[in-house]
């Protein structure tokens, strides 16, 4: 990473008990940096994620945000830092963390229903699938009756608009009841009115299951409207480097908002009010506008949980 030194963090800022804070979250990321060659992308990226959060991630185009999930994921490995999952370091993909893409993941040579069962039938030996197909056919026709598919379980994914899709993709990925799902991007293909009718569909499974959800998003008002919690990375901030280096920083979580309760969903009039344009304008100049940066010892940081960590080369200070 040209050069830069990572590995030593001098100072801690923004939680009394670091150690507390990540025995008690479902995820922690801390001195995270992503590199490709001199490439850096993120640039000491510290988060913490109590369970049942739905934690809404936006930032500029280019910026990182589907890399932090590929690496929540284990889809690919940190350069320095580490990424826990219940107190674990992540590993390869597994069942503990579901997966929603833009892109409508069903197989596409099996039925709705079929789609949404097959992750079980995939874990079971032949005779477990036997004893209990008949319960999970149930428990899976259920989901779509709510979705408002029952009428389409016996259909393809061709046979499906892209809303029905990406319905199914949510309720195949919340079927095997993930630790933490992951979504990235997953309703940018849609039309407005599919868009909004998934973002009900989704908060209403949230709030009944309870589930953590780690929610990527290109849309700032999508973000603000679904997330109990906002965070934005950003490469728009400044610190001790040399302006020079500029060019060669990488994104930091800029902003961290906590916007409601765990379980407590806002309600589609809230987008109409002035608060909420208020807070769009703010995260849109903190985080999206090359022309206003921060400094790293003035982010946006109110979430309970939010902490950050200086090394020196940012402006921390070595410890007394």
């Amino acid at each position: 990473m040209g050069g830069m030194e990572v590995s030593v963090v001098h100072e801690v800022k923004g939680v009394n008990d670091l150690e507390k804070l990540k025995t008690g979250s479902i995820l922690h990321i801390q001195d995270v940096y992503k590199a490709y060659g001199d490439n850096l992308i993120l640039d000491d990226i510290d988060l913490s994620i109590a369970p049942g959060e739905f934690c809404a991630v936006v930032g500029p185009s280019g910026c990182g945000k589907s890399t932090l999930l590929r690496l929540i994921l284990g889809q690919e490995r940190t350069t320095t830092g580490q990424v826990l999952l219940n107190g674990s370091p992540i590993g390869s993909p597994d069942k503990d963390r579901g997966i929603v893409y833009q892109k409508y993941s069903l197989f596409p040579n099996l039925r709705a229903l079929d789609n949404i069962l097959f992750g079980h039938r995939l874990r079971m030996w032949p005779w477990q699938w036997g004893a209990r197909k008949k319960e999970l056919t149930e428990k899976a026709m259920v989901f779509l009756r709510r979705a408002g598919m029952e009428n389409h379980s016996h259909k393809y994914p061709h046979q499906l608009s892209g809303g029905q899709q990406q319905r199914v993709a949510v309720i195949q990925a919340l079927f095997s009841r993930p630790k933490i799902l992951l979504m990235d991007e997953p309703f940018s293909a849609l039309d407005p009115g599919a868009r909004e009718d998934m973002q009900m569909f989704l908060l209403e499974l949230w709030e009944e299951s309870r589930l953590t959800i780690f929610f990527v998003t290109h849309d700032l008002e999508e973000a603000a409207y679904m997330g109990t919690r906002l965070v934005a990375l950003s490469q728009y901030y400044s610190d001790e480097r040399d302006p020079a280096e500029l060019k060669k920083i990488g994104a930091k979580v800029v902003v961290d908002l906590h916007l409601r309760e765990i379980g407590q969903a806002a309600s589609p009039q809230v987008k109409t009010t002035a608060q909420f344009g208020q807070l769009i304008q703010d995260i849109r100049r903190d985080a999206f506008d090359p022309g206003y940066r921060q400094h790293v010892k003035d982010f946006s940081l109110n979430h309970p949980h939010s902490f950050y960590t200086l090394s020196s080369y940012e402006g921390g200070e070595e410890p007394t």
